[in-house]
Protein backbone atom coordinates (compact mmCIF):
# COMPACT_ATOMS: atom_id res chain seq x y z
CA UNK A 1 0.00 0.00 0.00
CA UNK A 2 1.51 3.31 -1.14
CA UNK A 3 1.16 6.44 0.87
CA UNK A 4 2.54 9.37 0.25
CA UNK A 5 2.23 12.71 2.79
CA UNK A 6 3.36 16.30 2.12
CA UNK A 7 3.96 18.78 4.90
CA UNK A 8 6.39 21.93 4.88
CA UNK A 9 3.83 24.19 3.39
CA UNK A 10 2.72 27.70 4.91
CA UNK A 11 2.33 31.58 4.37
CA UNK A 12 5.26 33.56 3.57
CA UNK A 13 5.82 36.72 2.21
CA UNK A 14 7.06 37.51 -1.29
CA UNK A 15 10.94 36.89 -1.82
CA UNK A 16 11.11 33.98 0.98
CA UNK A 17 11.57 30.34 0.97
CA UNK A 18 10.20 27.36 2.29
CA UNK A 19 10.97 23.45 2.01
CA UNK A 20 8.43 20.76 1.39
CA UNK A 21 8.68 17.25 2.34
CA UNK A 22 7.17 14.34 1.39
CA UNK A 23 7.77 10.90 3.14
CA UNK A 24 7.12 7.97 1.29
CA UNK A 25 5.78 3.84 2.08
CA UNK A 26 5.35 0.90 0.18
CA UNK A 27 6.89 2.00 -3.24
CA UNK A 28 9.51 -0.37 -3.99
CA UNK A 29 9.87 0.41 -7.92
CA UNK A 30 13.22 0.41 -9.07
CA UNK A 31 13.06 2.43 -12.48
CA UNK A 32 9.91 5.30 -11.07
CA UNK A 33 9.42 8.73 -10.69
CA UNK A 34 8.34 11.37 -8.20
CA UNK A 35 7.73 14.97 -8.00
CA UNK A 36 5.84 17.85 -7.38
CA UNK A 37 2.69 19.23 -9.02
CA UNK A 38 0.39 22.08 -7.92
CA UNK A 39 -2.65 23.49 -8.30
CA UNK A 40 -3.84 26.98 -7.83
CA UNK A 41 -7.53 28.01 -7.37
CA UNK A 42 -9.42 27.92 -10.97
CA UNK A 43 -6.37 26.54 -12.38
CA UNK A 44 -5.46 22.99 -13.56
CA UNK A 45 -3.04 20.75 -11.81
CA UNK A 46 0.41 21.66 -13.57
CA UNK A 47 3.79 19.78 -12.99
CA UNK A 48 6.44 21.84 -11.24
CA UNK A 49 9.66 19.41 -10.59
CA UNK A 50 10.22 15.47 -11.02
CA UNK A 51 13.14 13.39 -10.51
CA UNK A 52 13.45 10.30 -11.84
CA UNK A 53 15.49 6.88 -9.65
CA UNK A 54 18.59 7.54 -11.70
CA UNK A 55 18.66 11.79 -10.37
CA UNK A 56 17.31 13.16 -14.27
CA UNK A 57 15.39 16.27 -13.10
CA UNK A 58 12.49 18.25 -14.94
CA UNK A 59 11.23 21.64 -13.86
CA UNK A 60 8.40 23.71 -15.17
CA UNK A 61 9.95 26.93 -16.64
CA UNK A 62 8.40 29.07 -14.32
CA UNK A 63 10.35 27.30 -11.26
CA UNK A 64 13.53 27.19 -12.69
CA UNK A 65 16.14 28.68 -11.00
CA UNK A 66 13.86 29.28 -7.57
CA UNK A 67 13.11 25.33 -6.73
CA UNK A 68 15.08 22.32 -6.39
CA UNK A 69 13.60 18.85 -6.09
CA UNK A 70 15.98 15.99 -4.42
CA UNK A 71 15.28 12.86 -2.70
CA UNK A 72 16.76 10.75 -0.20
CA UNK A 73 15.72 6.92 -0.90
CA UNK A 74 17.49 5.86 2.78
CA UNK A 75 14.67 7.80 4.69
CA UNK A 76 12.13 7.20 1.64
CA UNK A 77 12.15 11.12 1.53
CA UNK A 78 11.20 13.65 -1.43
CA UNK A 79 12.18 17.24 -0.60
CA UNK A 80 11.13 20.76 -2.74
CA UNK A 81 13.21 23.79 -1.74
CA UNK A 82 11.31 26.74 -3.38
CA UNK A 83 13.53 30.21 -3.17
CA UNK A 84 12.20 33.36 -4.05
CA UNK A 85 8.74 32.65 -3.52
CA UNK A 86 6.11 34.86 -5.47
CA UNK A 87 2.54 35.48 -4.95
CA UNK A 88 1.97 33.16 -7.89
CA UNK A 89 3.17 30.20 -6.50
CA UNK A 90 0.19 30.14 -4.08
CA UNK A 91 -1.35 26.78 -4.13
CA UNK A 92 -2.07 23.18 -3.52
CA UNK A 93 1.37 21.33 -3.93
CA UNK A 94 1.38 17.67 -3.77
CA UNK A 95 3.34 14.53 -4.22
CA UNK A 96 3.51 12.32 -6.21
CA UNK A 97 4.84 9.02 -7.95
CA UNK A 98 4.66 6.29 -10.40
CA UNK A 99 6.68 3.12 -12.39
CA UNK A 100 8.44 4.04 -15.11
CA UNK A 101 9.44 7.73 -16.64
CA UNK A 102 8.43 11.32 -15.88
CA UNK A 103 5.48 12.95 -17.29
CA UNK A 104 3.64 15.86 -17.09
CA UNK A 105 0.51 14.88 -17.42
CA UNK A 106 -1.21 14.83 -13.84
CA UNK A 107 -3.28 11.84 -14.85
CA UNK A 108 0.49 10.25 -15.76
CA UNK A 109 0.60 9.42 -11.91
CA UNK A 110 -0.74 6.46 -10.29
CA UNK A 111 0.06 8.24 -6.63
CA UNK A 112 -0.74 10.92 -5.02
CA UNK A 113 -0.19 12.91 -1.52
CA UNK A 114 -2.84 14.89 0.14
CA UNK A 115 -1.77 17.75 -1.06
CA UNK A 116 -0.02 20.68 1.22
CA UNK A 117 -0.97 25.00 0.78
CA UNK A 118 1.78 27.08 -0.13
CA UNK A 119 0.68 30.79 0.26
CA UNK A 120 3.07 33.60 -0.81
CA UNK A 121 1.34 37.22 -0.55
Amino acid sequence: HVQLVESGGGSVQAGGSLRLSCAFSGYAYSGHCMGWFRQAPGKEREAVATIFSDGTTFYADSVKGRFTVSKRDASRSLFLQMNSLQPEDTAIYYCVARPGPCYTRPDEYNFWGPGTQVTVS
